[in-house]
């Protein structure tokens, strides 16, 4: 089914709130880093005195569609649920409520055919952007209100299912640091009186390479993109040839190496190196940690996973808008560390079982994300036709359902 369609900026201008703010009022301060990739949820929201708004700031309320025109392959479009104050990195849209929906425009934006293009109409390389003019003038899908209600309704079911999944998966993070309390107590409190060291006392020197010396060959490489902050796994890698290689690929790392992101710490971008990226390369963005002994891999991942953790990191982190740590204030810092190493290998066990059932609730995940990137595909190609719905969508549902259900 063909329907009409309408450029962006004459269904859904810019155009923010005109809800204003007191200095001392609280209110929800937005930045890229709190959104989500591809659900639009917001994550450590942050509550502050609207006084403290800088000057590339706007007020947005629940009326928007907050679109990220930076880097538009990470997919982050919020409908939001209350007023606020944004960074300018977000385009305020205002869908007109008599020709689009404002949870359709949103799906729409996140759509894998709209994702597409967007990923492919910026300017810039290292902090690409949609160029304005191109997402203006592009046409988005307008069917009736009604058949716009009808499609938003059937996804918001198949969404309701991913942030179950989603749901437990955040739940089964919460495993990792409670066994590493029962079996070494809090680090803040240090209640078994281990010994303190230093990280950097723990570890043996991590080998160094630039991929340009080897023209041919394909590598592996991590950035701190790639590593999701909420699940403390690598998500995303890219094959790169040597003469290729970004400037900042130079580390190598091992299988059960520890990396930790000196940038912006309380994003948590920390990760244990799996098997299959042996011997590969990862951004010097990343401080690796390489355990000495045979053990204990499990420890300094189970800590790098804590908020106390967190913490020492954020405390230590200079610079307002783009806070960092060094790899020595990393490898500096003093902690207890249990010289059992039956107690190490107990734990790393536990860790590398842990990993197992990440990684099959990750390939539970991706297979969730396809089904509902195909049905919104469907949805605003005109594939959503009363018949089709009446012969799929339970068949669909059911199948999302089941994905939801693995190892919850």
């Amino acid at each position: 089914m063909m329907w009409s369609t309408a450029k962006l900026k004459d269904i859904a201008p810019s155009q923010p709130s005109t809800r204003r703010f007191a200095p001392d009022d609280k209110v929800c301060h937005l930045t890229l880093d709190q959104i989500e990739s591809n659900t639009g949820e917001i994550i450590n929201k942050r509550i502050k005195p609207a006084g403290d708004a800088g000057n590339s700031t706007y007020v947005f309320d629940e009326h928007n569609v907050l679109y990220s025109k930076l880097r538009p392959y990470l997919n982050k479009v919020v409908c939001p649920l209350e007023a606020g104050i944004a960074t300018t990195e977000l385009v305020p849209l205002r869908p007109n409520p008599k020709l689009i929906d404002r949870k359709y425009l949103a799906y729409y934006l996140r759509s894998p055919d709209f994702v597409r293009f967007a990923s492919e109409a910026v300017a810039g390389v290292k902090m690409p952007r949609i160029i304005m003019t191109k997402l203006w003038s592009h046409e988005v899908p307008l069917p009736p209100l009604t058949e716009q209600s009808r499609i938003v309704e059937i996804l918001d079911q198949a969404d309701a299912l991913r942030k179950q999944r989603a749901e437990a998966d955040k739940k089964a993070t919460r495993i990792l640091p409670a066994l590493f309390y029962q079996m070494f107590g809090d680090p803040a409190m240090n209640p078994n009186r281990w010994p303190l060291v230093q990280i950097r006392d723990l570890l043996e020197p991590v080998e160094r390479l630039d991929p340009r010396s080897e023209p041919n060959k394909t590598f592996i490489y991590v950035d701190i993109a790639g590593v999701d902050g909420s699940s403390g796994a690598i998500v995303e890698t890219k094959e790169i040839l040597g003469v290729d290689a970004p400037s900042r690929a130079r580390q190598i790392i091992l299988e059960n190496d520890v990396i930790i992101s000196t940038v912006r710490p309380y994003l948590r971008a920390t990760a244990l190196v799996p098997e299959y990226l042996h011997n590969q390369i990862c951004s010097t963005g990343f401080c690796v940690l390489r355990v000495r002994e045979r053990y204990g891999f499990g420890f300094l991942y189970g800590l790098s996973r804590l908020q106390w953790f967190t913490d020492q990191l954020n405390a230590r982190a200079r610079g307002a808008s783009y806070p960092a740590v060094t790899d020595n204030d990393i490898l500096d810092l003093l902690i207890p560390y249990a010289e059992s190493q039956e107690l190490h290998k107990v734990y790393d066990s536990h860790i590398k079982e842990l990993m197992a059932m990440q990684e099959m609730r990750r390939q539970s995940d991706g297979v969730i994300n396809r089904l509902f990137d195909s049905l919104l595909h469907r949805a605003f190609s005109g594939g959503l036709t009363a018949k089709w719905r009446e012969a799929r969508m339970k068949e669909l549902l059911q199948e999302m359902e089941h994905h939801t259900k693995v190892i919850s």
